[in-house]
């Protein structure tokens, strides 16, 4: 077990817990026994945009772990952006999977998170029972819908992540002031507290963190359209997508024509939710997903 400085929002029974998997120590919470849920957060969070579902799916009977991504709050910030590659990603999950003692796990994700998901089952379909997705495009569809003007106007900071150290610059500035507006601006009102965005910032500002973060990007934007290719490949898996329709940044036409590669999909919309779904609507995506998990 590892100190955690986010101890006064935990819960008694939740354990921070750390693993060398894919040769990069991870922090995670745990909580809870039964089938094994893996909870993997996006950019800029940490283990702690789940704080709404760990207690609810640990109450439904299930093992939950939600991970500090590599690079992220206190989980190992290997350098170098090939470090943050969706092959390294992926095998991450995959062993920290094995680590937990299961031999297969639901794999939930948000925005990046969501991305890791859609690719585990490509990289490594034998570990993966369920997917579950909030707000997080599948790689054929946000390929697809980058070439429409609208999308590619909500997509305008991935080309500007692509910069050298001047995205870091800009979001550090005035004590990560940008997270004030990501959190609080573009969420639904009350979503984040004073208290949660004062952690993020924590989180985001440790030693780093904010390079590890915004690589995440440079190696996705290095595979270009190659790299979509290769993810939109048929899915032989049940996948619930979740998608808050007041995203900003994600077009709600990346939760259509998803069956080619999505055979088995449901989606589910939450009309009032924004990029922040989970945040936004926890006591809905709370039962959206675990109504999912106990599907036959």
């Amino acid at each position: 077990m590892v100190a955690s400085s986010f101890g006064p929002v935990t819960q008694p029974d939740w354990q921070h817990r750390e693993a060398t998997v894919n040769g990069v120590r991870l922090h995670y919470v745990e909580a809870g026994s039964g089938p094994l849920v893996v909870l993997l957060h996006g950019f800029p969070e940490f283990w702690y945009s789940w704080r709404h579902q760990i207690p609810a799916l640990a109450a439904a009977g299930f093992h939950v772990i939600a991970v500090d991504q590599r690079g992220y709050n206190e989980s190992e910030k290997p350098p170098g952006v090939s470090s943050y590659r969706i092959e390294a990603l992926t095998e991450d999950v995959a062993e920290l999977i094995r680590h937990a003692g299961a031999k297969k796990a639901t794999i939930v994700g948000h925005d990046w998170g969501g991305v890791v998901a859609w690719a585990m089952p490509v990289h490594h379909p034998d570990v993966v029972d369920r997917l579950v997705v909030l707000n997080g495009p599948h790689p054929g569809a946000f390929a697809r819908e980058l070439k429409t003007f609208d999308q590619l106007r909500r997509s305008w900071y991935i080309l500007f992540f692509q910069m050298p150290w001047l995205p870091e610059l800009l979001l550090s500035a005035l004590r990560f002031k940008s997270l004030d507006f990501m959190l609080r601006n573009e969420a639904s009102d009350g979503a984040f507290s004073a208290e949660d965005i004062a952690l993020y910032k924590e989180a985001l500002g440790q030693p780093g963190a904010l390079r590890a973060a915004v690589n995440w990007y440079r190696a996705a934007f290095r595979k270009g359209p190659r790299g979509a290719k290769r993810l939109a490949r048929p899915l032989g898996v049940k996948t619930l997508l979740i998608w808050g329709d007041q995203d900003r940044h994600l077009s709600r036409r990346l939760t259509t024509g998803l069956e080619r590669w999505v055979p088995d999909l449901t989606v589910e919309h939450i009309a009032e939710a924004t990029h922040w779904v989970q945040n936004d609507a926890p006591e809905r995506v709370n039962w959206l997903i675990t109504e999912f998990l106990r599907r036959p």
